[in-house]
């Protein structure tokens, strides 16, 4: 979190997003405000159903608001035309939960794809891949294919294409919900070193108490499409005010008293 509106490098005010269906409507964020510093690893924990992914696709506007503004190092998001859009978005990588990674190419050729689509130059997106792959330790993976990789290798690869770009933020959503513990930690320590090599502004949406801990230098609790609780991940832990935050924290208490340290199994 930003010590102010001023020092943040991301600034949400006012969000709000409705889904309609069969007549219906659905408000799935209301009324979000959320302050980010640059370099922040900054996470967003709420249960399924909470709007974590909507506020994600609403920030690299995959999703349009319905009112409210979203500003990232001074350039006002929310009021792009279509072709300023699309060179923002190249400024945004994004990890996802299930990789969506292409099977019939390979690693190499995964990661060159967002290079592809920017235009660069042939001989320019084959340094670039090299750089990335070493980056997250796939130098030898290059011309694997995703079926030929663990689950942990393949979101290696999606993080690498996600830096394609030289993005100044990236997005993680649930990134790490479908690995093992041992596989999570070690993503989680890749996250946290490209985040000092590269000076990464991270947002990381997730249910798992354990990531947020490990990972996180600020956090904000998100119910019901609203925003109840955000602050330094230290405070929020050792005094939950939010009734989501502190079930969380009984939850995973319950967990501890089993044995099992949660999803994230650090």
């Amino acid at each position: 979190m930003a010590d102010s509106d001023d020092d943040a490098f991301i600034t949400i005010t006012g969000l709000k997003k409705t889904f309609r269906s069969s007549g219906r409507q659905f408000e799935v964020l209301r009324n979000v405000n959320l302050a980010i510093g640059r370099g922040d690893i900054f996470g967003v924990v709420g249960f399924s159903g909470a709007g974590k992914s909507t506020l994600i696709r609403c920030i690299n506007r995959l999703e349009e608001p319905d009112e409210g503004k979203i500003k990232i190092g001074g350039t006002e998001v929310t009021n792009l035309t279509k072709d300023a859009l699309g060179r923002y978005r190249q400024k945004i990588g994004v990890i996802f939960q299930q990789f969506n990674l292409l099977d019939s190419r390979t690693v190499a050729e995964n990661v060159s794809f967002p290079l592809e689509i920017a235009g660069m130059k042939r001989a320019g997106i084959s340094g670039r891949v090299r750089e990335i792959l070493e980056l997250v330790d796939l130098s030898g993976k290059a011309d694997f294919y995703p079926g030929q990789l663990s689950g942990g290798q393949k979101q290696r690869v999606g993080i690498a294409r996600a830096l394609a770009n030289n993005p100044d933020i990236l997005l993680s959503d649930e990134a790490t919900s479908a690995l093992d513990p041992q596989t999570t930690l070690s993503v989680l320590d890749l996250l946290k070193d490209i985040n000092v090599k590269l000076k990464l502004t991270i947002i990381l949406i997730t249910h798992e108490l354990n990531v947020i801990r490990y990972i996180c230098k600020n956090m904000a609790v998100l119910e019901d499409g609203q925003i109840v609780e955000d602050g330094p991940v230290k405070n929020i832990f050792n005094s939950p005010k939010s009734d989501t935050a502190r079930l969380f924290m009984k939850i995973d208490a319950g967990f501890a008293n089993f044995g099992w340290e949660g999803g994230g199994g650090i």
